[in-house]
C-alpha cells in the first residue's frame, strides 16, 4: 500500500501504522487531505508521529479512562515513551510506529519533551497572562509536530537543519494560533482562553463578552490584532518550505489550508461564534493546485491572499532564540 522501504515492513509492525493511519484520519480532517500529497514512503511516519500526538491529547481532553485521573493517563504516556526509547521496544502500537519513525528519520528522543510538559499544563492552566506565555505553550503544543516533521521529511543543500527548523516552528505556531483564533467559542465552553489576557485588556474584551459571543468593535479589532500576528508566522514558514527535501507540496497544501482559517475569519466578520471558519472541500482541492504550482518553480513572494501585518512583528519563540 505503501511502496518503498515500509512496503518491507514485517505484518505486527504494518498493522502499527496501519493503526496510527486510523487515529489520524478519524481526527483531522485538514492533516488527512494533505497528506494525500506527501511522498508515500513519507506518509506512514507521518501517521505515527500525528497519532503519538494525538493519544496523548486525547487522555488530557477526552478520556482518561484505567486511570485514576487525566494526569495519571498523560504521565504513563510519557514514561511509556521514554521507556521505548530506552529499551528499544514498546507494547502500544503507536509507540511502536513511533519509536521505529524516530528511529528511522532520527528525531531525537528530547524533540516530544516539551509536549509533554505542554500537556501536563493543559490540566491546570486556562488562561494566558502573556502573549510570551502563549508561546511557551506552543513550544511544547506544537512545535515538537514541525521539528519531528523536518527530520521525517528532510533538508536539501545548501540549507542547515537549523534554518528549516527555524521555518518549521513558524508554521507550527502559525497553525496553532489559527486553532486558536478559530476556536474561541469552544475552547470558552471547555474553560479556557487562549487570546493572551493583556490583548484582552488592551483591546477592552472582557471574559463576559466571551461567554455572550459579542461580536463588538473591540473584538473585531483584538482579532485583527491577533492574526495580523499570526500573519507574520505564515509568511516567514513560506519562504522555507523549499527547504525541505521532499514533503514540499504536502507542505505547501497544510500551510494554505490553515491559513484559510483566518481568511475565513475574516470573510465571516470576525464572528467565531456562530460559525467554525474553514477551508471547503474545493477550497482545500484549490489550495493544494495552488501549492503544487509554488512548490514546482513558480513560488510566489507572499502568500496569496494574506494582509500585509500591521500591529504586530513576529516574536521569537521561548528557547528558541
Amino acid at each position: 500500500m505503501w511502496g518503498g522501504a515500509m512496503g518491507k515492513l514485517p505484518p505486527e509492525l504494518a498493522a502499527d501504522y496501519a493503526a496510527c493511519r486510523q487515529i489520524m484520519f478519524a481526527a483531522s480532517k485538514n492533516y488527512s487531505f494533505a497528506s494525500r500529497v506527501l511522498p508515500p514512503d513519507k506518509l506512514p511516519h507521518v501517521e505515527a508521529l500525528y497519532a503519538l500526538m494525538r493519544v496523548g491529547d486525547d487522555r488530557v481532553d477526552v478520556s482518561a479512562a484505567g486511570f485514576d485521573s487525566a494526569l495519571a493517563a498523560i504521565q504513563d504516556w510519557e514514561t511509556r515513551y521514554w521507556d521505548a526509547f530506552a529499551q528499544g521496544r514498546a507494547d502500544h502500537p503507536v509507540m511502536r510506529a513511533y519509536l521505529h519513525t524516530a528511529l528511522t528519520c532520527r528525531i531525537p528522543p528530547e524533540t516530544m519533551r516539551p509536549y509533554f510538559r505542554a500537556m501536563r499544563d493543559d490540566l491546570t492552566v486556562t488562561r494566558f497572562p502573556t502573549f510570551a506565555d502563549l508561546l511557551y505553550y506552543i513550544e511544547g503544543s506544537a512545535l515538537p509536530v514541525g521539528r519531528a516533521l523536518t527530520h521525517i521529511l528532510g533538508v536539501r543543500a545548501p540549507q542547515t537543519l537549523a534554518q528549516a527548523l527555524s521555518h518549521a516552528d513558524s508554521l507550527a505556531t502559525a497553525m496553532q494560533l489559527s486553532n486558536f483564533w478559530r476556536d474561541i467559542a469552544e475552547d470558552w465552553r471547555r474553560g479556557r482562553i487562549y487570546l493572551p489576557l493583556e490583548d484582552m485588556q488592551r483591546f477592552g474584551v472582557t471574559e463576559a463578552a466571551l461567554s455572550q459571543g459579542r461580536v463588538s468593535p473591540a473584538f473585531v479589532a483584538l482579532l485583527k490584532f491577533e492574526i495580523a500576528r499570526t500573519e507574520s508566522y505564515y509568511q516567514h514558514a513560506y519562504d522555507g518550505v523549499s527547504c525541505l527535501a521532499t514533503g514540499r507540496w504536502g507542505v505547501m497544501s497544510s500551510l494554505h489550508i490553515y491559513h484559510m482559517i483566518l481568511r475565513d475569519i475574516r470573510r465571516r466578520r470576525y464572528d467565531v461564534f456562530t460559525h467554525r471558519a474553514g477551508a471547503s472541500q474545493l477550497e482545500k482541492f484549490a489550495c493544494a493546485t495552488l501549492a503544487w504550482f509554488e512548490t514546482n518553480g513558480l513560488m510566489c513572494r507572499t502568500i496569496p491572499g494574506a494582509r500585509t501585518p500591521e500591529a504586530a512583528p513576529m516574536m521569537e519563540i521561548s528557547g528558541n532564540a
